[in-house]
């Protein structure tokens, strides 16, 4: 049996715009003495990703359109943030007071376009926001060459945010990028333990990883956004994020 680790970095510092998020990730796990060895698997939390890409926005300088006036009027919420909702949305899933759950340009739904306040700081007279990363799966691409140039470790990358889901109460990580992973794990053709052969069997490994890591990373003050996953074993691969989002054409819900 693989035995698994998971294990949070500590001591990651405030992330600012413009800074070496893979420098300040090794150098963090160099202070606890920690290390990476080929195979692991790096889950780290979106915002840091964000922060450290300037994906910052201060809603005074948003001028919401007609139509996000429209939305928030019904939604109850900000008109400044509904318009940024919106420019980083396909379209509107659904929506009620209180509730605006969107398909993200990234191709998954999910409420408010994964933009936040939590976790952000705040000046008094400067309300600021976070968007997702322009490209999650070029971001964990990059962290992940990165890491192979200063340590020479082969390692996987996946970029975690805290989703809902339609069906189940409660929030859990998934993953927004992957890099040097499978992201979907196709068992098709393998035998279980009685010999009968998969036919309907993936794996969202990615998911999976990102929602095993949330543990770690928490919601609230916990200050752990990047945690070490050992032992998988995991072959390597060009997955991505994107991989795990179901096609239109096969979405039920509709």
């Amino acid at each position: 049996m693989n035995h698994l680790t998971l294990t949070a970095v500590p001591h990651i510092p405030h992330v600012q715009p413009g800074d070496d998020l893979t420098g300040l990730i090794l150098h963090a796990m160099a202070q606890a003495d920690m290390t990476l060895a080929d195979g692991d698997v790096l889950a780290i939390a979106q915002k840091i990703v964000s922060k450290a890409e300037g994906r910052l926005v201060r809603l005074a300088d948003v001028q919401p359109s007609a139509r996000a006036v429209e939305v928030a009027a019904q939604t109850d919420k900000d008109p400044r943030v509904v318009e940024l909702i919106l420019q980083e949305s396909d379209e509107i899933s659904r929506m009620r007071r209180g509730v605006l759950i969107v398909r993200h340009r990234l191709g998954f739904t999910s409420a408010n376009a994964g933009i936040d306040r939590s976790n952000v700081a705040q000046s008094s007279d400067e309300e600021t926001v976070l968007l997702l990363p322009r490209d999650p799966d070029g971001s964990a691409e990059k962290l992940r060459e990165e890491i192979a140039a200063r340590l020479g470790a082969q390692v996987g990358v996946v970029i975690t945010d805290s989703h809902g889901r339609p069906f189940r109460m409660g929030t859990v990580g998934v993953a927004i990028g992957v890099a040097g992973i499978p992201a979907l794990w196709d068992r098709r053709g393998e035998p279980d333990l009685y010999g009968y052969e998969l036919q309907h069997t993936d794996v969202g490994v990615a998911d999976e990883i990102a929602a095993a890591a949330g543990l770690l990373m928490g919601q609230a003050a916990e200050g752990t956004p990047v945690v070490v996953i050992s032992g998988l074993q995991l072959p390597f691969a060009a997955g991505k994020a994107t991989d795990l989002v179901r096609p239109k054409e096969f979405d039920l819900y509709r």
